[in-house]
């Protein structure tokens, strides 16, 4: 089925406070990685904790630059600077913002513009799709690796045994 652009609109409207939903919760993973941790990793073919986590930050925003056509390096290696499960919250929080704010002024024909990426040809709409999917995947395994590492696991779609689910106020 081929979207017409005020289609892609709708879906964009769906998409983008999932987008923005989902990354809270990836932060707040994030955020509960200890920090002295980085080098943990479950097997020796695992990433580390630490480049798991700058996997994760680093494409959601790479993929929010490809489908708004703004120049940025993939999410490769590390920088030097990011040493710390913090320090890739920080980033996070400082870039994911900028990159939602240009995937939201896209038009609905620029959301069905098909863009090479790789072994990828796909629409802007499509790349953040597999952003939202693959965040999520990748969030699952860093959250795996909490308690193993001194974490305690955050609420994610609910609450899990080191946050509980909060009780819904009687009004």
């Amino acid at each position: 089925m081929q979207l017409q652009p005020d289609q892609a609109t709708l879906v964009m409207g769906l998409l983008l406070p999932q987008l923005k939903n989902e990354h809270k919760t990836t932060l707040r993973v994030i955020q509960a990685a200890p920090p002295d941790r980085g080098d943990y990793q479950p097997d020796p073919r695992s990433m580390t904790a630490l480049d798991l986590a700058w996997h994760i930050a680093s494409a959601d925003v790479f993929f929010m630059s490809l489908a708004s056509e703004t120049p940025m390096e993939g999410p490769g290696k590390r920088p030097e600077t990011i040493r710390t499960s913090a320090d890739v919250a920080t980033w996070y929080e400082q870039n994911f913002s900028k990159g939602a704010e240009k995937v939201a002024a896209l038009s609905g024909e620029q959301l069905l513009k098909e863009i090479p990426f790789h072994q990828f040809k796909m629409t802007a709409l499509g790349f953040l799709q597999l952003s939202l999917v693959h965040g999520v995947h990748h969030r699952g395994q860093l959250s795996a690796y909490l308690r193993p590492m001194g974490g305690k696991v955050p609420s994610i779609y609910g609450g899990s045994a080191d946050e509980p689910m909060k009780e819904a106020a009687a009004s």
